[in-house]
């Protein structure tokens, strides 16, 4: 694992994204004509600073892909959003996303049916800000033959349809926030250490990297920090290092079972599931699981708090 601790820019004081106990839900129609609101996401809270690669992590349906989302302004019409989400200081409002998306700030999106299915690769990835000579570039970095881009996304793998998404984002334009939601999938172990360089080298050139992943093993080696989700809440906040490290270095009884269950570590899972979205409620949402549970726990609000150079959403937390 590399220690990029001391990489990014220790002397910039206002995150690339600021991002704070950011809530959305979906109205959602129930048994009948009856409306109902359905909680996706309670209380996500992180930053990502210039010059620093973020890995967000945390289990299925704990709310990554809506918080990447919710930044670029791709929800559904029946989400209701609160909150806080600033870019470089200010609210990124639906008016300054249209201006920054897609040169400021670049998106690479989960699903690979975000490229155009009637347009041609190459005029994709070219867009409104690169060139024909750049695009030749990238594609070589990419190990994508030149014939590729005279192709329809029909007619890629998947792979090379992420690497197409990789290209979208990576040509032209001064980018300053890179949001990018499990890009790794379907590429080989030699490609996905090739995209985390990329990111790296975003972050190292001074943008802020936003990596939702599964693949923590892989993301550990190119990380700076560490946020740990759970049933749409931030749990904890924390160095790659420790994250690795795990046990008593994180601060969290959920972060430090999540470390535990890596291959790596104790390979130990432990028992119950992750609540179901529809049924957050107050209080700690780790509560039915944890070992170190108190009454307290169950109701109020648990806030996120600094401790031990982290942050960490847990009462008893030392």
């Amino acid at each position: 694992m590399h220690d990029y601790s001391n990489n990014h820019n220790r002397h910039a004081t206002v995150p690339a994204l600021l991002v704070d106990e950011l809530s959305v839900s979906f109205s959602m129609y129930g048994r009948g004509t009856a409306k109902a609101d359905l909680d996706a996401i309670r209380a996500l809270s992180l930053d990502v600073m210039p010059g620093e690669l973020l890995a967000v992590v945390g289990a299925s349906g704990s709310g990554k892909s809506v918080l990447a989302h919710a930044v670029m302004g791709i929800l559904p019409k029946n989400a209701r959003v609160g909150g806080r989400i600033l870019y470089r200081g200010e609210p990124l409002t639906e008016k300054r996303l249209g201006a920054l998306r897609g040169t400021e700030i670049a998106f690479i999106p989960q699903a690979v049916d975000y490229l155009d299915p009637l347009m041609r690769v190459d005029r994709q990835v070219i867009g409104t800000r690169g060139t024909r000579a750049a695009q030749e570039e990238i594609f070589a970095r990419y190990r994508l033959a030149p014939e590729v881009g005279r192709q329809y996304p029909f007619q890629l793998s998947g792979g090379m349809a992420r690497r197409v998404l990789f290209a979208t984002a990576a040509v032209g334009g001064d980018v300053k926030l890179v949001v990018a939601d499990e890009p790794t999938p379907g590429l080989g172990p030699d490609l996905c250490a090739k995209m985390m360089n990329h990111f790296r080298q975003f972050a190292d050139a001074g943008a802020g990297v936003l990596l939702i992943t599964h693949d923590v093993d892989l993301a550990l080696g190119y990380a700076d920090r560490v946020a740990v989700f759970y049933a749409g809440v931030t749990v904890e906040i924390a160095t790659a290092a420790e994250f690795a490290s795990g046990g008593a270095a994180l601060r969290h009884p959920y972060s430090r079972a999540f470390a535990d269950a890596l291959p790596q570590n104790a390979f130990r899972p432990i028992p119950g599931r992750q609540p179901y979205a529809g049924g957050l409620g107050k209080g700690c949402p780790f509560f039915d699981r944890c070992t170190e549970r108190r009454t307290d726990c169950a109701s109020g609000d648990v806030p996120m708090r600094a401790l031990r150079g982290g942050k960490v959403r847990c009462l008893h937390a030392t």
